[in-house]
């Protein structure tokens, strides 16, 4: 049994993601530490000695770049001040445009770009420069436009995927949706005609009004089943993003629970496919508060900080009705949390005496 890689005992030990963040920050530092003689020779404020600690702790922001993926762009942008050093610079635009998107790559390399040509005019600043701003910048635009197209492209890349696995998973659930109305509408089927032959049996008997309610409870059950099937696996009609919250909102208040809703109008700047989990999340929460805090007021806040979008629905508990979680442990909440893990996203759910909260941060996607 042959041994296993490193990259493998990795990925092992700190998953996936992590691991491969520890790869890219390695390698950043591989590429900057083969030009230490030349850094230490151009910049006299470090010595041969020092510049490997420096490009050490520069490359280790990078781990960073999922979360925060500005730090190792601010520390790009200082190495290539203080050190001239362009490889930073290249796994900071990646990461940009691969975890924030096509608008923030565009700010992002414009920035890069213009410190570029302003380091350019700076006496003395790099010691064999080109002879030309042209020149200079056939150097740094290239490095900075290729970096953040690529990243931009891989997050397009995630998004398809993630369209794909909800496109599946709403398949999958059409399909077993379809194999449930077969499977019990037939057996329903079949209760109501048993029932109704029965009851003809024993017309003028003391069991004929039984037979005829259980077969009117057949049939409705039949019914119901069929118009809850219809209706869940029918995906063809678009889920409402936020504009839909507010008639959302009304429905629920109309059920006697009064909803409070506060949008930050930065959210209206997410992607259709995150306004859709929010309006699924917030739909979810508002459902549950209706049937386990009927009358206490749901108060419902979105918005955008950091690069994340965060939903907060929280209610009090109403102390006349059992200690029961307004949000159920069934498939409501599974769903949820299904939904916005699909998206790279979290849910969490915090319960105290009197109140109810439920959390999900996803990714913006925006600056």
């Amino acid at each position: 049994m042959s041994a296993p890689s490193p990259a493998s005992a990795l990925r092992r030990a700190l998953g996936d993601d992590r691991a491969l963040d520890v790869l890219i920050a390695l390698a950043a530092f591989a590429l900057m530490i083969i030009d230490v003689p030349g850094l230490a020779a151009a910049d006299n404020s470090l010595t041969g000695a020092t510049v490997p600690p420096v490009l050490a702790a520069g490359s280790a922001t990078l781990l960073l770049r999922r979360r925060w993926p500005w730090i190792p762009y601010l520390a790009a942008l200082l190495f290539l001040g203080w050190l001239h050093q362009l490889t930073l610079i290249q796994f900071a635009l990646y990461s940009l445009g691969r975890f924030r998107g096509r608008r923030t790559a565009v700010v992002s390399t414009v920035l890069y770009v213009a410190v570029a040509c302003g380091l350019y005019y700076v006496p003395g600043w790099i010691g064999h420069r080109a002879e030309t701003l042209s020149s200079f910048l056939s150097i740094v635009v290239p490095i900075g436009v290729l970096s953040a197209a690529v990243g931009v492209a891989t997050y397009r890349q995630d998004l398809v995927r993630e369209v794909e696995a909800l496109q599946a998973v709403q398949a999958e659930r059409a399909s077993v949706a379809r194999d449930v109305h077969d499977m019990v509408g037939r057996e329903l089927t079949m209760l109501a005609v048993t029932a109704e032959v029965r009851a003809r049996r024993a017309v003028g008997g003391p069991h004929e009004q039984d037979f005829d309610s259980l077969a009117a409870t057949a049939r409705r059950a039949h019914l119901m089943l069929n118009e809850i099937i219809v209706t869940r696996a029918d995906e063809r009609r678009a889920t409402p993003g936020l504009e839909g919250l507010p008639s959302l909102a009304a429905e629920t208040r109309r059920a006697g629970t009064p909803v409070r809703l506060d949008v930050a109008s930065g959210a209206y700047g997410v992607s259709p496919l995150r306004q859709a989990a929010v309006y699924r999340v917030v739909q979810e929460c508002l459902t549950n508060a209706v049937k386990h805090a009927r009358g206490e007021e749901v108060e419902v806040a979105i918005d955008v900080r950091g690069g994340e979008l965060v939903v907060r629905v929280r209610n009090r508990l109403s102390s006349a009705v059992p200690s029961a979680a307004p949000v159920s442990s069934g498939t409501g909440t599974f769903s949820m949390r299904e939904r916005v893990e699909s998206m790279g996203g979290a849910l969490r759910t915090r319960r105290t005496a009197t109140t109810y909260e439920v959390e999900a941060t996803l990714p913006s996607g925006t600056p």
